[in-house]
């Protein structure tokens, strides 16, 4: 049986040439980047090299960026780091209402235990943070704003450069999650005009477990991991080197091949929205039909339930998604559906399809061959959706 897999937002296969770049550091350089002897600084310097190329991908200085364990962990140094940091300067924080749970939860950690006021930014129909609102929702005691660059669930990209401007008018710091779009979209800090940005190596080609933080120079954070002077005394604990290793070699790889990736996952998404308009009725493509990411594309289907559909494409070995994989196992209406305005019954019937620079044509077409039919019998088990069409005939 044919396996097409078009869940890449969730987990990527390591790439073999990253796996081979750290194989190395489990086994002879294994030394510990603090230690004062040569094995030590030898890895110190190979930890500096790994920086500067992760650094290079966003155009960051190399003294810019703080490695972590995954994405999450550097949202919430970004979040509660920042936010402790200037906490003398106000305790209002503004972040958008599909933001991942990761800033979502470390805001509300904040509103919780610190007394911060949290302010939860409406976004419209296409996912997207309207610069007026923004600039309505900022008071004299707001420290920081956390938007998203681009949504794993509906690929919406935000208008990131106007909503940062509007803060560092202000004199507000800004962070942006740019997990989903760093190293499949063009993202240059300084073009952003963000305080603050966090990315992720398992959409890289990294393992899990991989990393990273960029904050503007000379900007305070609080560490969350307390312990050594690792990092700059930002974040405690031996790094991850055979991990780090692997991340700086895939922003190596992801820097040298974003000009031919982009064009090669958009056609592919074309292909595929193309397809799946034109075989299956009663549907909702989500998010911006432009201003999204290039190997992204999601619906909700009308009278089915998004998770019976997923297990039907797994037999026929094709994997999918209904949405964020950190939220998949919550049983509850999507909240990023919910906030564009989808109504409960249809987010229900939510998929989600992510390509990455492995898909090839074929493997669109397989999908094309088997989704309508999957959604067809789905919906014949519906007795809704037998009474919607029943009534449509009749009409």
């Amino acid at each position: 049986m044919k396996r097409v897999y078009l869940d890449n937002a969730a987990a990527t296969p390591v790439r073999r040439e990253v796996l081979e770049a750290m194989l190395p550091y489990f086994t002879e350089r294994f030394g510990n980047p603090s230690a004062v002897y040569d094995l030590g600084a030898e890895i110190k310097e190979v930890l500096e090299e790994q920086r500067t190329k992760v650094a290079h991908l966003i155009g960051a200085q190399t003294e810019e960026l703080v490695f972590t364990s995954s994405g999450a962990e550097a949202n919430n140094l970004a979040v509660k780091g920042a936010a402790l940091a200037n906490i003398k300067k106000g305790r209002h924080l503004v972040v958008s209402a599909i933001e991942h749970h990761s800033v979502l939860n470390a805001a509300r950690f904040l509103e919780k235990f610190h007394d911060f006021e949290v302010t939860f930014l409406p976004v419209n129909r296409y996912g997207q943070v309207e610069p007026e609102r923004l600039k309505r929702s900022l008071t004299p005691a707001t420290v920081m704003v956390s938007i998203q660059h681009g949504s794993n669930e509906i690929g919406t990209i935000q208008p990131i450069a106007e909503l940062a401007a509007i803060c560092r008018a202000a004199g507000i710091l800004f962070h942006t999650d740019a997990v989903a779009t760093v190293g499949s979209v063009s993202v240059e800090v300084k073009e952003l005009g963000v305080d603050l940005l966090t990315l992720s190596g398992p959409v890289l080609g990294a393992p899990k477990g991989t990393g990273a933080l960029y904050f503007r120079r000379k900007l305070r954070l609080v560490p969350q991991i307390h312990g050594g002077i690792q990092e700059n005394g930002r974040r405690g604990g031996t790094e991850n080197v055979p991990g780090i290793v692997g991340l700086g070699k895939a922003a190596e790889l992801a820097r040298e091949e974003l000009a031919h990736l982009v064009p090669h996952l958009t056609r592919l998404r074309h292909l595929l929205v193309a397809g799946i308009t034109e075989g299956i009725s009663n549907l909702i493509y989500t998010g911006h039909q432009v201003e999204r990411l290039p190997g992204h594309a999601s619906f909700c289907f009308e009278g089915i339930e998004g998770e019976a559909l997923i297990f039907l494409l797994n037999r026929q070995g094709i994997y999918a998604n209904t949405g964020s994989a950190c939220a998949s196992k919550a049983l509850k209406v999507s909240p990023v559906l919910c906030a564009i305005g989808i109504r409960p019954d249809l987010a229900q019937g939510s998929i989600v399809f992510t390509l990455n620079r492995d898909n090839r044509e074929e493997d669109v077409h397989y999908l094309l061959e088997h989704l309508p039919p999957a959604v067809e019998k789905l919906r014949s088990f519906s007795p809704l959706w037998r009474k919607k069409m029943a009534a449509t005939a009749g009409g």
